[in-house]
């Protein structure tokens, strides 16, 4: 069977190789002026009948006629190198992913594997560990003059609708890997389409969300991380196989038609901050001087209070404690009155005391006041010189 297939293969390649030395009946019309004088010696066929009928010869001394043995053998070679064209290897930053007749069968790790040969059996490997980025907004590029890389821009992508209807020129780039070989080759057909419509859809809803101002300035980081965990989200709902690892803002600013105004805008929005600052530290420098000034006054008020209910309290109580002897000893007391009140009314004047039993003589006298200044005059002196 093996021979009579090709040497029917043969049959029909010479057959085509003298329609084309036929200028009217080739299926594919005239031959060049130059090839059809070439031909008209007979040289060009008959070396091609020549190669042919060689060839021919050489096929049946292969395959012999009355020699089952050596076409068994040869058969047994075709089988044997088919078999061993089963074996593949799995790089270290790749999964197999073999499939029966395009169906899933098992995924292989990085190593030496063995799959039943094709069309039984077939082995994808993508490379699972490589970081693929897609960038959105715009498109880089080497120049093979310049060392630099050349970009893009592609402002059907950048330019979107901020929260406060404002319009940012917004670049950003996701980097992802495959997570699961099956679910990336078989769940989505073009994955770097699918992500990158997934991520600039996510991206819009985020900035639509956000006004621009965070966008400009330290709210990047929160909207990276954001996009990212919403596009994986939607990557995993869908069980592609990939794993964003990375969202990152490459420009975030205003259109340039209106840039110049923007960041008038900007500056003025600097100096309104500044102005701000400058009476909250004002407003902190004040503050806390008049509390103290007011707490100061109400401890002062609250120690008056309390020394003034001290002192009447404790004037109701002598009064009190006075009353109360009073009952007790009537005579006692009102004599112990007498002289606490003589004695308070007496003790700040000059005093002569005279005796009515001296006598009609000289009259005693004498002077306490004078004897009392010269008391503490003496004792006066007496702190100096200590």
């Amino acid at each position: 069977m093996l021979k009579t297939f090709l040497i029917y293969k043969l049959t029909i390649i010479k057959k085509t190789m003298s329609w084309s030395s036929n200028d009217n009946n080739s299926p594919w019309g005239k031959k060049p002026r130059e090839n059809r004088k070439s031909s008209s010696n007979g040289s060009g066929d008959s070396y091609g009948d020549d190669y042919l009928k060689s060839f021919q010869d050489k096929l049946k001394s292969m395959f012999p006629k009355n020699n089952p043995t050596s076409l068994g053998l040869v058969v047994v070679i075709l089988l044997f190198i088919w078999t061993l064209s089963g074996f593949y290897r799995v790089g270290t930053d790749e999964q197999g992913v073999v499939t029966r007749f395009g169906e899933y069968v098992r995924t292989t790790e990085p190593g030496l594997h063995y799959h039943l040969p094709f069309p039984i059996e077939s082995v994808f490997k993508p490379k699972v560990t490589k970081v693929n980025r897609i960038e959105v907004g715009f498109r880089t590029s080497q120049s093979q003059f310049s060392q630099t890389p050349q970009t893009r821009q592609t402002p059907e992508e950048a330019l979107m609708l901020t929260g406060d209807e404002n319009i940012v020129d917004l670049n950003f780039t996701i980097f992802w890997i495959i997570n699961d070989a099956k679910d990336f080759l078989f769940n989505v057909r073009n994955p770097e389409i699918t992500i990158k419509s997934i991520g600039e859809s996510v991206m819009r809803e985020k900035i639509g969300q956000t006004p621009i101002d965070p966008i400009l300035s330290e709210g990047k980081s929160i909207v990276e991380e954001d996009v990212k965990n919403s596009v994986q989200k939607v990557l995993d709902y869908y069980q592609s196989g990939v794993l964003i690892t990375q969202v990152q803002l490459q420009k975030a600013d205003p259109p340039e038609l209106v840039i110049e105004s923007f960041r008038d805008v900007q500056r003025a929005k600097t100096d309104e901050q500044r102005l701000r600052n400058e009476a909250e530290a004002y407003r902190n420098d004040i503050i806390p001087k008049a509390r103290g000034e007011a707490e100061r006054t109400i401890q002062e008020a609250e120690a008056y209070k309390k020394e003034v209910v001290a002192k009447a309290e404790g004037e109701a109580q002598r009064f009190l404690s006075v009353y109360n002897s009073y009952k007790t000893s009537k005579d006692v007391t009102r004599e112990r009155i007498y002289l606490e009140t003589l004695e308070k009314t007496l003790g700040r004047i000059d005093k002569v005391i005279v005796d009515n039993n001296a006598g009609s003589g000289v009259v005693p006298y004498l002077p306490l006041p004078e004897l009392k200044k010269k008391i503490n005059n003496n004792s006066n002196s007496n702190n100096e010189q200590n």
